[in-house]
């Protein structure tokens, strides 16, 4: 959620290691915080098998074309990197990462925020990082739009009936469900976060154990 920062560096300035930690801010809201924590949730839940992917958020992204890392950085709120090793990370240096940049992007909309995103953010991730996928969600209005990098250009997506819009790069739909952006399945199924798995499974255990003493069997005892 940073702004880009360009700054003309002396010959005298020492650049921070390569293991600094990400410079972005925090988050402005609970709201934003916890969508950022469901997003990265649902999807490595359902990639759990998989170490190809990372999947972050508020971390950040240094881009330079002279590997500085006093410039050229950018925060995305969630963003997901494939083809790459599933690991932990402090920041995600580009020139590190055998100049991989995400292949989807979302922006977390606010007040403060919305017109960088839907703007210069926008055009840096079309034109710099040449983005895929990207995406921008309002937790507050519920709006929500996304872009798909088509001949250099982001071309808007189309909803499909359901209102959900299809990320090419990640093979999901993304869409509004009880006010929170999910991710659902080819099939239409909504992605669940480690939680409701286990909600889901003491439901299933609860409607057995029901069944066994309704035919005298104690449950305990199998």
């Amino acid at each position: 959620m940073s702004v880009t920062k360009d700054f003309q560096v002396s010959k005298d300035v020492i650049f921070p290691p390569g293991n600094l930690y990400s410079d972005e801010p925090p988050l402005e809201t609970d709201l934003h915080r916890l969508q950022m924590t469901l997003l990265i949730q649902c999807l490595e839940w359902l990639w759990q098998n998989r170490n190809d992917f990372y999947a972050s958020g508020n971390l950040t992204i240094y881009y330079s074309p002279r590997q500085c890392k006093s410039e050229n950085f950018r925060g995305p709120d969630f963003f997901v990197v494939l083809g790459t090793e599933r690991k932990h990370r402090k920041s995600w240096v580009v020139w590190e990462e055998d100049g991989k940049y995400p292949n989807l992007i979302i922006e977390i909309l606010s007040d403060s925020t919305g017109e960088t995103d839907k703007g210069l953010k926008k055009q840096i991730y079309q034109d710099i990082f040449r983005t895929p996928d990207y995406f921008w969600f309002d937790p507050e209005t519920l709006e929500f739009s996304g872009y798909h990098l088509l001949d250099g250009k982001y071309q808007l997506l189309e909803p499909n009936p359901q209102g959900w819009l299809w990320s090419q790069q990640l093979g999901l739909y993304l869409g509004v469900y009880q006010e929170n952006l999910r991710f659902y399945t080819p099939e239409g199924e909504l992605v669940p976060t480690p939680e409701e798995v286990a909600q889901q499974q003491k439901q299933r255990s609860d409607r057995l154990a029901a069944k066994l003493r309704e035919l005298n069997i104690d449950p305990d005892t199998i």
